[in-house]
């Protein structure tokens, strides 16, 4: 069994920068630590997704860095990683548990599509089997990921949902972050300077 872990990138992502930070840093800081914490896993390959240039040496020497654009769909994504699973990871959860990624492979046992959904709405990561399924079109920023995957597929059963996590997607989401939390090591530096 093959599995490949995707960190999707997107230049909106800047937009969640604290006030004092300035944004393609807080970016570059969060991608990175969301990256390290996809590569400390064991058992996948790490790919970085990306629609910002320029992020080659966030990543450790031979990761694939897939170019997309700003807009291109998930599923667009997913048809370009390689293996029998993939996941693909929002870059915007510096502090993610790694084992949130464990479970969404482990519940594909059951499912077709896992789903972490963030607080807030949106998912935070999400996992399936290569190739996809044709019905899927998942939306990271859909409001209610599960629920609109669920009425895509054609038996309910075929999306499953694991515990969630944050994302940070506004100036003040930065106050979620656990100081306590081991990781993000990158986006603690921003902010400690700050």
């Amino acid at each position: 069994m093959t599995r490949t872990v995707a960190v999707l990138v997107r230049e909106r992502m800047a937009r969640s920068a604290p006030p004092g930070v300035d944004p393609a840093r807080w970016l570059e800081a969060i991608a990175e630590d969301t990256y390290e914490m996809v590569a400390g896993l064991e058992l996948v390959t790490p790919v970085l997704a990306t629609s910002v240039p320029g992020l080659d040496d966030l990543v450790w020497p031979g990761t694939e860095i897939l170019e997309i654009g700003e807009d291109d769909p998930v599923k667009d994504v997913l048809q370009l990683l390689k293996g029998d699973q993939a996941a693909i990871v929002a870059a915007d959860a510096p502090d993610l548990p790694p084992l949130l990624i464990g479970k969404l492979f482990r519940e594909l046992g059951r499912a077709l599509i896992t789903v972490s959904p963030a607080d807030g709405g949106g998912a935070v990561a999400l996992a399936c089997h290569l190739p996809p399924p044709a019905w899927a079109d998942p939306d990271l920023d859909d409001p209610d990921p599960v629920a609109a995957l669920r009425a895509q597929a054609p038996g309910r059963r075929m999306v499953a949902a694991t515990p969630g996590w944050h994302r940070l997607r506004a100036p003040g989401d930065a106050e979620r972050l656990d100081p306590g939390l081991e990781g993000w090591e990158s986006t603690r530096a921003l902010l400690t300077a700050r």
